[in-house]
């Protein structure tokens, strides 16, 4: 341990002796170099990162340290710093961007519009589905239709087709029409008969008429109105649904059957055959008739086509989406955002709130 004691500090000596061999102006140039890096060092943004000016300053004082000793310096900069920063901004002008192979991507836009075309139709393929955006003067190939529907994961139409029991349901319920006769009891104790239809496809109801005594001439003469009112589109129903009253007569049925409609009765004590039908009687008596006393037919007839407008026209139902009947057709409205004001609309004296929002 000695020995190697008396090496180090032999070694020490002759560095003290070489510092005579320099210039002063050599050694006050590394001085300052090497205070300069010792105030980067201690700056107080870790890690110490140097701007153009701490790299011009070093990069001016190792000039005036010869090259022998730079390599026995420790150095953060070096003269090369500058020039070497130089040419990569050099090589990043002149670096163009790289592109993929093959055709650009189709837009966003145009893949979403594929992708729901195919799950709102699972019975279209490919070529069907290609059809729609060339009629809407969309540019895109049969190919590309079919590649979108791959990466999305979507299988081809015989694989999606959904033939269960509930879709092949709601394809008939656009030709089916259900009608009913419920009653009603007046404050006075004298019971009112309301004949309304109801469509299964859209749940629209069609307030028919409001006796006292129900009979069959008066129930066929109220479904030649409901015909007539509808006008063109009682062409599309070819089923309708109603119970085993005695007021339904035969002339009922052939109002119906002239226009090629079967007349489908329901089964004794089988309520469930009418069940949509029934279940709109139950919403207008839990929300209107059984909150209010009914004065007279007049009365009764206010209140009901009331609730039927507001049935058609706002009600939300959740076979439709939580869309009302009177607006399947018509564009959703723009989301709501925390300044949007909401307004409330009061139907039957305030019994029934109705809210949208404020243009």
């Amino acid at each position: 341990m000695v020995i190697r004691l008396i090496y180090l500090l032999a070694c020490q000596t002759f560095r003290w002796l070489a510092l005579f061999a320099r210039s002063s102006a050599a050694k006050d140039a590394e001085i300052l170099m090497l205070r300069h890096q010792l105030a980067i060092a201690r700056r107080s943004q870790p890690p110490p990162r140097f701007s153009w000016s701490d790299r011009a300053v070093m990069a001016a004082l190792l000039r005036h340290v010869s090259k022998q000793r730079r390599t026995q310096v420790a150095l953060l900069v070096t003269p090369r710093s500058d020039p070497r920063r130089h040419s990569r901004l050099i090589a990043w002008k002149w670096t163009y961007p790289s592109r993929r192979p093959g055709r650009p991507p189709k837009p966003e836009t145009l893949r979403q519009l594929v992708v729901r075309l195919a799950r709102e139709n699972p019975g279209w393929g490919y070529r069907r589905i290609h059809g729609e955006p060339v009629g809407l003067r969309r540019d895109i190939a049969a190919s590309t239709v079919w590649s979108i529907l791959k990466e999305a994961g979507i299988d081809p139409s015989p694989q999606r087709t959904d033939r269960s029991w509930s879709v092949f349901l709601k394809a008939q319920a656009t030709a089916i029409v259900a009608t009913y006769l419920f009653h009603i009891d007046t404050v006075f104790l004298r019971r009112r008969f309301v004949l309304f239809f109801i469509e299964h496809g859209t749940r629209r109801v069609h307030i028919a008429g409001i006796t006292r005594h129900p009979t069959g001439p008066w129930l066929t003469q109220q479904a030649r109105n409901y015909l007539m009112d509808l006008g063109d589109h009682a062409q599309s129903i070819r089923f309708l649904i109603r119970d085993r009253g005695t007021y339904c007569t035969d002339s009922f049925d052939a109002v119906f059957q002239a226009i090629g409609v079967q007349v489908l009765p329901t089964l004794p004590q089988v309520p469930r055959m009418n069940s949509i039908a029934e279940r709109w009687i139950g919403s207008c008596r839990h929300e209107a008739t059984d909150r209010t006393l009914i004065t007279g037919q007049r009365h009764l007839h206010l209140v009901v086509n009331e609730y039927a407008q507001h049935y058609n026209q706002h009600r939300p139902h959740r076979s439709l989406g939580q869309r009302p009947p009177g607006r399947l057709t018509t564009p959703e409205p723009c989301l709501a955002s925390d300044k949007t004001a909401i307004s409330r609309r009061n139907r039957l004296g305030g019994l029934i709130h109705e809210y949208k929002q404020v243009a």
